[in-house]
């Protein structure tokens, strides 16, 4: 079976195809700037080679079309025909409390994506633009929709409810949602299968930690908490959103700055975080390096990143009554030693012994990075959202056959 996976943005597609009987990658690329000028495909080759291809892309049709023709292209493409495509998995970011886990998309559920719209206005409406144009293109494909938020939905109701009016809730559905779930999710199993220990009777806590960031707490493969909340905003610092921030500053900011919901929003996701503190950059990388010149701002904003995801560890061992697995995963999580060393040190107390030799370097390889006599294992477990996807898709097209 070969199943493509579209992860799309308010001006970007992402894809991956597989061959599902392999789980081999067989295709994969994205567009940029859609809607915009200078829009463009980079395809990336099994050889490792990247082909740059300049076209307008007005809207996300033209975009899917461009892909698809790049998939049978004679000369670069993946597959002869676009019969060979199976189905098409697609992320989509919020399913609120209408989503537990993926599903077969038909009329009801866009429907009910089109509801959730309200909840990640940047995303579900761009999302659901990726599953018109295939229904458009490829209209006997079936597709099927992964949601961020359907892994978090195991969460009990004194976790994700806040703390308002509860008429809120009832009204709104105001309530803590949590992303990354697809990452989590899959993570959090891979590790099980990589220590070759089983998902019942770990108390696991998964750092997506990257340009956005979050942690959530896993018990017996279901999710007790996470960070994020009814938008990623929540939780960690990450590259320019603020993360947790008391209500109390945001209306004193607005008031002494003159701002409405809209500039309050921009500031705080688009303005804050490390970017903001360390007003050099939202890249992590570019932070470590700033640090290693002695830049002040840069080393704060590294120690605050850091540290939140350190207090964050703490507070999920306290809630879980322990911790027997650390992941980390992410652009950084899986990149960057210098952050995983911070995190982890001083976590000697709860059971954490650091190998900080096999930590040096280590970068997008599975690997255990605590000491044999760790009572925590702590481990690095690059997440693979798009196989997940892929996997949903087959798994859910072959209970339908």
């Amino acid at each position: 079976m070969k199943v493509l996976v579209l992860n799309c943005g308010s001006s970007s597609i992402k894809y991956k195809m597989f061959e599902m009987e392999t789980k081999e990658v067989i295709a994969q690329g994205g567009i940029e700037k859609i809607g915009l000028r200078g829009s463009f495909l980079k395809i990336s080759l099994p050889n490792g080679e990247k082909i740059t291809y300049e076209k307008n892309i007005p809207e996300h049709t033209v975009g899917v079309e461009f892909i698809l023709k790049a998939l049978v292209n004679a000369e670069y493409g993946a597959v002869k025909s676009l019969e060979e495509i199976d189905a098409v998995g697609h992320r989509v970011v919020h399913g609120a409390e209408a989503f537990s886990k993926s599903v077969l998309i038909d009329k009801e559920v866009t429907d009910m994506i089109t509801a959730c719209s309200d909840l990640a206005p940047l995303h579900n409406p761009a999302n659901l633009k990726g599953i018109n144009a295939i229904s458009a293109i490829l209209p006997d494909v079936p597709q099927v929709a992964v949601f961020d938020t359907a892994f978090h939905q195991t969460m009990p109701d004194y976790a994700y409810l806040y703390a308002i009016p509860y008429e809120l809730y009832d009204k709104y559905r105001v309530r803590r949602y949590g992303f990354h779930g697809t990452s989590h999710r899959y993570v959090s199993k891979r590790v099980c299968d990589f220590l070759d220990v089983p998902q019942e009777g770990q108390r696991i806590i998964t750092c997506h930690i990257g340009n956005g960031g979050s942690i959530a707490a896993i018990k017996d493969g279901k999710c007790l908490d996470t960070t994020m909340g009814l938008t990623p905003l929540e939780g960690l610092m990450m590259g320019t959103r603020s993360g947790d921030i008391d209500a109390g500053a945001v209306t004193y900011i607005m008031d002494k700055e003159g701002l409405n919901t809209t500039g309050v929003s921009n500031l705080l996701n688009k303005k804050s975080g490390v970017l903001g503190v360390s007003g050099i950059s939202s890249d992590m990388r570019e932070i470590e390096q700033a640090c290693k010149g002695g830049v002040p701002k840069a080393i704060l904003a590294q120690k605050m990143y850091d540290y939140r995801i350190k207090k964050y560890i703490g507070a999920y061992t306290a809630a879980m009554g322990g911790v027997d697995i650390i992941v980390f995963t992410g652009g950084v999580g899986e990149n960057q030693d210098i952050c995983r060393s911070s995190v982890c040190e001083g976590l000697e107390y709860m059971g954490v012994e650091f190998d900080y030799e096999a930590n040096v370097g280590l970068r997008g390889k599975e690997q255990i990075i605590s000491t044999p006599e760790s009572k925590v294992k702590v481990v690095v477990i690059p997440t693979d959202e798009e196989l997940m996807i892929a996997s949903d898709t087959m798994e859910i097209l072959s209970k339908e056959a």
